[in-house]
């Protein structure tokens, strides 16, 4: 079963670039914080790179003014996520989210079996907003669906 609202975020380490590889727990990300997650089925790829993280990067400023953190995750390793990021001219302060083995995919029951299209396991597209480490809001995306989860309809959620 996927994360629903009401649920505490799963436990588990993510990695991201910042000086070198750096591993962040989700407790360290979450708690005694609002952060709006979303997740792309992979970095470099169509509609994530020209709609899903350019919608939260035009956007990150009116996030950032409701004091709410933005995160990006995908199971990329974190030096594609740090490239990805680079060249989408991600604001400093956007966590760019390396899942490179799905772990908290899995955790969050939001993976997908992507070998079809010979990219293995990822995680859906999704969203989800929590306060505190729990959970209040979870927009996940129908297969080939790019709507619930764009910047836009979070915001206006919120």
């Amino acid at each position: 079963m996927s994360i629903q609202p009401g649920d505490r975020i799963p436990e588990v380490v993510l990695k991201h670039i910042d000086e070198g590889v750096q591993s962040i727990d989700t407790p360290t990300l979450f708690e005694g914080r609002k952060v709006v997650l979303f997740a792309v089925p992979g970095a470099f790829t169509p509609t994530c790179s020209e709609r899903h993280l350019p919608g939260f990067v035009e956007q990150f400023d009116a996030f950032r003014e409701r004091g709410v953190d933005v995160a990006c995750m995908s199971v990329n390793d974190p030096f594609v996520m740090q490239a990805w990021g680079d060249s989408q001219h991600v604001p400093k302060g956007l966590k760019m989210l390396s899942d490179g083995n799905g772990d908290f995919a899995r955790a969050l029951g939001l993976e997908m079996d992507a070998s079809a299209y010979g990219m293995g396991m990822r995680s859906k597209r999704f969203a989800l907003y929590a306060e505190d480490g729990v959970v209040k809001q979870v927009f996940v995306e129908a297969p080939g669906e790019f709507k619930v989860s764009s910047a836009e309809n979070v915001l206006a959620n919120l």
